[in-house]
C-alpha cells in the first residue's frame, strides 16, 4: 500500500493525519512552516483537539506517521490531502494565497497519475482552477473536492465516522479510485462534479449560520416578553423537521470565519452572477456582525462607569485552544473601546493568538476573573462553566450580576437565585 500524504498541519491537516493513521495507512504529514513541524516531532500539535496529540505521537512512534517541511516527500504517494486553513480576511471574503502557493509547491512533486484531494474551503469556482494549475504540471493528476465537516473537540470521531462523504471531482475514474479510498469509513458517499461539492458546503454553512440568527432574533422576542427561550428551543428541536442538533441556541453569533466566509462567497454570487436576486446571505451577514455590537453596547450598559466585567469564555467554541477570528475577542475589544475593566478566563485559550493591543491579563480560574467585577458574562460553553461554584462566584464579585446569552446556566436557574444572582437579559422586558 503506498503512503498518502497530507500538506498544511493545523487543525484540519492534523485531524486528517491522525484519522487516516488510526486507519492504518502511512501518512507523510508535510507542512512548510518548520516550527509547526518541529512542535509535532515533539508531540505538540499547533492547536488543542482532545486526542490529537496522543494520536499523531503514537503514528510517529510506530512509524506510520512521518512530519516533514520536505515537499518532495509526497512523490510515491497517490492520494494527497490538501488541507491548509483557508484563511479568512475581515470582511469574511476568503485569502486563497496560501492555497494557491501550497498548489505551486506539490504539482512538480506530484506522481504521475496522484490525486489532489482538496479538504479547504474553497469558493465556488475555485477547485476547477486549480486542477488546471496542476495538471499544466503533471498532465495526468486530478483533483477531487471533498468538503470536511469536522468538529472542534470531535474532529477524529467526525472525520472516521461522518455519516455522509461529498466528493466532487470531474472524472468518474478519478472519483471510483477516491471512492474506494474512503471505502472503509462506511459512509454515504455522494458523488458529483467540482462546482457542485464547493456548493454543498456553502449550502451547509449558509444554512447554518441562518438558524443561528433565526434563534437570537427568537430569543430576542422571548425575553421581550419574559418567556424563556430555552423551553421554546426545546419544542422546536422536537419537531423532525428542525431536528435534537438544530442550531438554535441563541447567544453571541457565530465566529471562527467558517460560516461568515460561506455567506460571503453567496453574497458575492448574488451580487455578481445573480445580479442582486438572492439577498439573504447579505442580510444574515449583516445581522451577524451588528448582533457582536449589540452584546457590546448592552454589556457596557449594564457595567455602567468603572464597572469592571468579567468574561468567561475567550475561544469561539468550546473543544479548542484558538483565538482566531473569535466572537468573545471581538467582544473584549469593543468593551475596551469603551473603556470597561475587563478580566478574563478561558479553559483552554492559547493566549499567545490575543492581540497585542488587546492588553488582557487572564485569571486563573473563573472565581479570580469575577472577584470585584459588578457583571460576569457567559460568552463561551465550555462544560466548566457548567458546573461552577455559584456561591463561590456570587461571594467574590461586587454585584452578583449574570448575563448568560447561550443559556449554559439555564439548568441551575433556582440555584442561581439561592445564591442572589441577578439574572441580566439582552432585550428588557416590555411592561
Amino acid at each position: 500500500m503506498k503512503p498518502l500524504a497530507v500538506v498544511g498541519l493545523w487543525h484540519l491537516g492534523c485531524s486528517i493525519t491522525a484519522s487516516w493513521s488510526k486507519l492504518g495507512h502511512r501518512v507523510v504529514a508535510v507542512d512548510f512552516d518548520a516550527k509547526i513541524v518541529d512542535g509535532l516531532k515533539n508531540g505538540r500539535p499547533p492547536v488543542f483537539e482532545p486526542g490529537l496529540a496522543e494520536q499523531i505521537a503514537e503514528g510517529q512512534r510506530a512509524g506510520s506517521i512521518t512530519v516533514t517541511t520536505d515537499v518532495a516527500a509526497i512523490r510515491d504517494c497517490e492520494f494527497v490531502f490538501l488541507t491548509y486553513d483557508t484563511a479568512v480576511r475581515d470582511d469574511d471574503s476568503s485569502d486563497l494565497s496560501t492555497i494557491d502557493h501550497a498548489i505551486e509547491r506539490i504539482r512538480t512533486h506530484l506522481g504521475p497519475d496522484a490525486i489532489v484531494v482538496i479538504s479547504s474551503q474553497l469558493p465556488i469556482g475555485t477547485a476547477m482552477r486549480l486542477r488546471e494549475t496542476l495538471r499544466t504540471a503533471q498532465p495526468g493528476a486530478d483533483v477531487v473536492y471533498s468538503p470536511e465537516n469536522l468538529r472542534l473537540g470531535e474532529a477524529i470521531t467526525c472525520y472516521l465516522e461522518p455519516g455522509h462523504i461529498v466528493l466532487g471531482a470531474e472524472s468518474a475514474a478519478t472519483l471510483d479510485r477516491t471512492e474506494k479510498l474512503f471505502a472503509p469509513m462506511k459512509a454515504n458517499i455522494f458523488r458529483m462534479r467540482l462546482a457542485g461539492a464547493e456548493l454543498v458546503k456553502h449550502c451547509i454553512n449558509t444554512f447554518l449560520g441562518a438558524s443561528v440568527t433565526l434563534a437570537n432574533q427568537w430569543s430576542d422576542v422571548a425575553q421581550a416578553y419574559g418567556v424563556d427561550f430555552n423551553e421554546v428551543a426545546k419544542a422546536l428541536r422536537a419537531d423532525p423537521r428542525i431536528g435534537g442538533r438544530a442550531y438554535i441556541t441563541p447567544g453571541i453569533g457565530f465566529s471562527g470565519g467558517t460560516l461568515g466566509r460561506d455567506l460571503s462567497v453567496l453574497e458575492s454570487v448574488n451580487q455578481g452572477a445573480l445580479h442582486g436576486r438572492a439577498p439573504i446571505f447579505g442580510q444574515i451577514h449583516r445581522y451577524n456582525h451588528a448582533r457582536a455590537e449589540q452584546i457590546v453596547a448592552r454589556v457596557a450598559e449594564l457595567a455602567g462607569a468603572g464597572g469592571s466585567v468579567a468574561l468567561l469564555g475567550m475561544t469561539y467554541k468550546p473543544g479548542t485552544s484558538t483565538l482566531r477570528r473569535s466572537r468573545p475577542v471581538e467582544i473584549a475589544q469593543g468593551l475596551r473601546a469603551r473603556r470597561v475593566t475587563l478580566r478574563v478566563h478561558d479553559p483552554k485559550a492559547a493566549w499567545d493568538e490575543l492581540p497585542a493591543s488587546l492588553r488582557l491579563e487572564p485569571a486563573s480560574d473563573p472565581y479570580a476573573a469575577a472577584t470585584g467585577a459588578s457583571l460576569a458574562v457567559i460568552l463561551t460553553e465550555w462544560p466548566e462553566y457548567k458546573d461552577l461554584d455559584l456561591q463561590k462566584l456570587a461571594r467574590g464579585m461586587a454585584k452578583s450580576r449574570l448575563l448568560d446569552p447561550k443559556g449554559v446556566l439555564a439548568h441551575r436557574a433556582r440555584e442561581l437565585r439561592d445564591a442572589g444572582f441577578e439574572m441580566c437579559t439582552m432585550i428588557d422586558p416590555v411592561n
